[in-house]
């Protein structure tokens, strides 16, 4: 592999982690209100609210493909450290679950993870 990281494939690849982010935690986030409900007094949200999730975890789906190198396992492996920092920001937006010392500090190390698996010299 002769991919070689750059201020714009740097700047990409975040953003298509935090877009792949928002579109898989949104999605499930539908998905889960319809059929679980909030932790709201709301309770359980319309059925098309499932649907609607539902679609948005198909485009999900294809937002990976937009990163800049083909390295599939790496690129979900890094993702994954995304995933859970954004996962509690949603949380404490949607559902008011505010995130402890320990998911800041855990948030952190994941983060860390992900510069080095993703730029680790090869």
């Amino acid at each position: 592999d002769d991919f070689q990281w750059t201020a714009a494939t740097i700047v990409q690849s975040v953003v298509v982690f935090c877009l792949a982010g928002c579109a898989e935690i949104l999605g499930g986030w539908l998905v889960w209100a319809a059929v679980r409900g909030d932790s709201s007094t709301t309770g359980k949200k319309p059925w098309w609210y499932a649907l609607v999730g539902s679609v948005v975890l198909v485009i999900y789906g294809f937002i990976p493909c937009l990163q800049p190198t083909d390295s599939f396992g790496r690129i979900y492996a890094a993702y994954g450290g995304f995933f859970i920092v954004l996962s509690f920001l949603f949380g404490w937006a949607l559902d008011g679950d505010k995130p402890d010392l320990g998911d800041v500090i855990g948030g952190s190390i994941a983060l860390a993870g992900v510069f080095v698996v993703m730029f680790w010299p090869r």
